[in-house]
């Protein structure tokens, strides 16, 4: 017998039944008045006053079998340094978003019984990893939480520094702006679907083992972050859910049209045209509506010069908010966490 009551029958609405969008919609005005704080809920990270500093935060989760899957259909393992590095990854990544720099994580693990202390132990390696790999010279895991569940979760904190900058929001794209990406575009859904086919990844030729990486460790480009906020970029976000849903966060917190480049968009297209032949799947689609690669999407002023690693990929335009492909209507594409 469960040591654990049975969970009694919801009396309304339940999470499957709203996007996260909706769903976050009802929380924030529950949470009440935000105190000592400059930038609340809405954006990649919030931003606190902090004894004539400023003080960037967010968290992130990874819950098993939603976010990760130790055993693939094919057989592939995913370890615990894959989970540790992902964990690090996209975290690091949501300071990145806001133009900051990243300067401390708190990790707390849920762990079943019958998790092998080995599978920790890489997770810890993994994190340490990341941290030093992806450039994050000044963080490191200060501290955290264990304990025991029915599921294996990852859950991060990290706080950063804004350098005395200003946070680059969501909310600042204005028309005649440019759209750029720093960052990779659809290879971690490239080797998402990869993982997931069931077939060896020796079938898939060489390019299969660099798209699975992007989708295990993926490696958020943490010096672009700071340089656009320099740069003068107006409006900023992690790409983590797909290029067109997160897009549209742009769009609908700045109340613009953003118009993406089809042309401009082929060099992320190509590098995974063979997988997607392989797969019977359309390249355009994983750099459209693939997430966890983890790069920057940014709007900045069309006399600003880009700083290095951005690519222009369109054009912030005047209108209803939402996403367009060479001015078309698009088909909403991407990862939510319950509307999927």
């Amino acid at each position: 017998m469960s040591r654990f009551a049975e969970r009694p029958a919801p009396a309304g609405p339940t999470v499957d039944g709203l996007t996260e969008g909706e769903l976050l919609a009802r929380i924030f005005p529950l949470l009440g008045a935000a105190r000592g704080v400059l930038v609340g809920p809405g954006d990649d990270a919030a931003v606190l006053a902090a004894a004539g500093a400023s003080v960037v935060i967010s968290l992130d989760t990874l819950v098993e079998d939603h976010d990760f899957r130790l055993l693939r259909p094919n057989g592939f393992l995913t370890t615990g340094y894959d989970v540790g590095w992902k964990s690090a990854a996209q975290n690091l990544s949501d300071i990145n978003a806001m133009g900051g720099t990243a300067t401390s994580l708190v990790v707390s693990l849920t762990l079943p019984p019958h998790t092998s202390v080995a599978w920790v132990e890489d997770c810890a390696r993994g994190l340490a990893a990341a941290i030093d790999g992806l450039g994050a010279t000044g963080c490191s895991v200060v501290g955290g939480d264990l304990g025991g569940g029915a599921q294996l979760v990852v859950t991060a904190a990290v706080t950063g520094t804004l350098a005395g900058r200003a946070p680059v929001l969501r909310s600042g794209a204005a028309p005649g702006h440019i759209l750029a990406v720093a960052g990779t575009l659809g290879r971690a859904a490239a080797g998402l679907a990869l993982l997931e086919d069931g077939r060896p990844l020796e079938e898939f030729g060489p390019s299969a083992a660099e798209l699975v990486a992007a989708q295990l460790r993926p490696r958020p480009p943490l010096a672009a972050g700071p340089a656009a906020a320099v740069a003068g970029a107006s409006a900023m976000l992690d790409i983590s859910d797909g290029l067109l849903r997160d897009a549209g966060r742009i769009a609908a917190a700045s109340n613009v049209r953003l118009d993406l480049d089809p042309v401009a968009l082929q060099p992320y297209v190509v590098p995974l045209e063979d997988a997607a032949a392989r797969l019977g799947a359309a390249p355009l689609d994983w750099v459209l509506g693939g997430g966890e690669d983890h790069g920057l999407l940014a709007s900045f002023p069309r006399d600003a010069l880009l700083p290095p690693g951005f690519t222009a990929v369109g054009s912030v335009e005047p209108g209803a908010p939402l996403v367009t492909l060479a001015s078309r209507a698009t088909v909403l594409r991407g990862w939510d966490h319950f509307a999927d």
